[in-house]
């Protein structure tokens, strides 16, 4: 794809750097190492950076500001759909799933300003984050119960069906990032490929609706992602409680 004017500077300025990264994970070097995703995931990462330290300066149990009541309700919507998902032991997961959610969400609606692109539209990016989510809920089962009782899962709960329960359990928990990956790359690109069709044919009322449905989706999408991460990790850790 065409590379917007912040992969641009950074080709143009940072090849060098680009091209030290690309070598130190065994990637051939390129004359523009920068991609879109990669220049916008790490912009997503620095808006996210300075919104915290901004929140973190303006922080006040006595006169809370619309900012911080903003972030509570965020905090406290997290916090709700992971007792309903993973149960009150599920606390100590809430920093995953509120990272997760904030940086799919916020990679999603970056897309809105003219000029830049959502790295969610790039399935390399839906790829690391279910890749994270992959390991994570099974890091998180093993420390809970074991790395035995974790593989036992896998086995099913009659032994004489272990066998092929283990063939069925391997794939699924295989096709769960493949899952987790299409189903955000998809929609985050048709939204984006939609919204674009419709802004270079008009500037009044249409772009501004198909907008207002990317925006609902990207919403809906990051959810949905950290919901699934939240029931994969009750999954993992659900024997703990037995």
């Amino acid at each position: 794809m065409e590379e917007i004017w912040i992969t641009r500077i950074f080709n143009d300025n940072l090849a060098g750097l680009g091209n030290s990264i690309l070598g130190a994970v065994g990637l051939p070097t390129e004359l523009r190492p920068w991609t879109n995703f990669m220049t916008m995931q790490l912009l997503v990462v620095l808006i996210i950076v300075l919104v915290f330290a901004f929140l973190r300066t303006r922080l006040s149990a006595e006169r809370p500001g619309k900012f911080q009541q903003t972030f509570e309700l965020i905090y406290e919507f997290i916090r709700d759909q992971t007792e309903d998902l993973v149960g009150h032991h599920g606390q100590r997961y809430m920093a995953f799933f509120g990272t997760l959610f904030i940086f799919v969400l916020v990679a999603n609606l970056i897309g809105v300003i003219p000029g830049l692109e959502s790295p969610t539209m790039y399935y390399y990016v839906p790829a690391g984050c279910a890749i994270a989510t992959f390991l994570y809920y099974n890091g998180a089962g093993i420390k809970a119960v074991g790395l035995g009782k974790h593989l036992a899962h896998l086995l099913g709960p009659v032994w004489w069906m272990a066998p092929l329960m283990l063939v069925i359990e391997i794939i699924s928990h295989f096709a769960r990032p493949l899952s987790l990956t299409l189903r955000l790359y998809a929609n985050m690109y048709a939204g984006e490929a939609v919204t674009n069709v419709f802004l270079r044919l008009t500037y009044l009322v249409v772009p501004v609706v198909f907008m207002a449905l990317h925006v609902f989706v990207a919403l809906l999408q990051a959810y949905i992602f950290m919901a699934l991460t939240m029931v994969y990790v009750a999954g993992s850790v659900a024997q703990e409680e037995h």
